[in-house]
């Protein structure tokens, strides 16, 4: 996922930037705004996977033998 991250940013970047010159009132894309959503993604994903996991774990082994 961090090469995604790495790979993803300055594409989107430049994407913004030549979006955002064709506007009369501009605004500057900081890195806060890229770091923000690093944070959100891992956030998310980290939550998704902890809780898929925690859910498999607390499953009876039994029963999922038993139906297969």
């Amino acid at each position: 996922m961090g090469l995604a991250i790495l790979v993803a940013f300055p594409v989107s970047w430049w994407v913004m930037h030549q979006w955002l010159q064709t506007f009369a009132y501009r605004i500057h894309l900081g890195i806060q705004v890229f770091l923000i959503s690093a944070v959100s993604v891992l956030f998310i994903t980290l939550v998704t996977i902890s809780y898929q996991a925690i859910q498999a774990a607390l499953v009876n082994p039994v029963k999922s033998l038993r139906s297969q």
